[in-house]
């Protein structure tokens, strides 16, 4: 069973116009409420992929009834931590006429310590009863800043193989915790770590270093752009296939499903690649937020062409020993 824990989840609310005119009153086509939070997505997904998992999160103020209700229809299994302060909410506003996406986020929750030391405490049991463990996402406040670290640790300490997709003022400490994969973005890490991630070498260079923090797997991801990755020090590059991007909210998420996908299934690393680029890849292509079929997935796979960077790998034994 994979654990997901998402520790700023987000209320969405997509508003559908024909055409807004600036300025002036606008009626929508259509109103959706959708449970977001990059861990949440990543359960979605799972959820399509025919994955068992269960969802982690806190979830506090008005908008709790709302988000347990929609996480309950749409079946995702979870567990909560409640909290006193609100969870944040956004506003997505697409305008038919020129096929635009806009987003507006509202305030993150502030936790408590007593909210934070509560989630951690249960944290600790949950990680004991699952394979997989993913801290996806950004951190609310500082009470919550060594959520994912000490995630990270207990993994660790448990045998369990811990996947981190975060950024934020935690990201180094997540890193220094060694997790056995990490899922980053070329632009968040840059304003994470205040380091540049322009050139091809730059990102190997990324790679090595947190390969050198005893990160077995590390994914580097940039939109439509080539994704970096690497197997211990063992480089590799391939081009997403987005043929028409619609809504790429989420594709990230995707991607950090797919890996989960491959991790769970004992996948080679090439195939966990791919199944992740092809999450990704779709996801894009789909109005809808990580929602993507099993089919669809697999119609991406044999189209990923995966290129080596430097030195090659001997393939004597593919079984993972992650």
């Amino acid at each position: 069973m994979i654990l997901t824990v998402t520790i700023n989840p987000l209320l969405e609310r997509r508003l559908y116009f024909e055409k807004i005119i600036q300025g002036s009153s606008n009626r929508c086509l259509k109103e959706e409420f959708t449970a977001g939070g990059k861990g949440i997505n990543v359960s979605r997904q799972l959820n399509f992929l025919g994955i068992k998992n269960s969802a982690f999160t806190f979830i506090g103020g008005n908008n709790r009834k709302i988000l347990r209700h929609i996480l309950t229809e749409e079946k995702i299994d979870f567990s909560l931590v409640p909290t006193k302060s609100e969870t944040r909410s956004a506003d997505l506003i697409y305008d038919q006429s020129n096929d635009s996406l806009t987003t507006y986020f509202g305030l993150n929750s502030i936790i408590t310590k007593d909210e934070s030391d509560e989630f951690k405490h249960k944290l600790d049991k949950m990680i004991q009863n699952c394979s997989i463990v993913i801290f996806s996402g950004s951190s609310p406040c500082k009470e919550t800043d060594d959520i994912f670290p000490y995630g990270i640790e207990l993994a660790n300490k448990h045998d369990k193989i811990s996947v981190v997709d975060t950024y934020g003022g935690h990201l180094e400490k997540c890193i220094d915790a060694s997790p056995t994969a990490i899922h980053n973005n070329v632009h968040e890490t840059e304003t994470s770590l205040n380091m540049n991630l322009k050139s091809e070498k730059d990102k190997i260079d990324y790679l090595d270093y947190l390969y050198s923090k005893n990160i077995k797997l590390a994914f580097l991801t940039d939109g439509a752009n080539p994704v970096y990755s690497s197997k211990y020090d063992f480089h590799y590059k391939v081009n997403p296939l987005v043929k028409k991007v619609l809504d790429a909210t989420g594709s990230g998420d995707a991607f950090t499903a797919g890996l989960a996908y491959g991790l769970e299934n004992s996948f080679i690393y090439d195939d966990i690649l791919k199944h992740a680029v092809s999450l990704g890849s779709a996801n894009a292509e789909m109005w809808e937020t990580c929602a993507v079929p099993t089919a669809k997935m697999e119609t991406y796979l044999e189209s990923i062409k995966i290129e080596p960077i430097g030195k090659k790998m001997k393939m004597i034994d593919d079984s993972p020993n992650y």
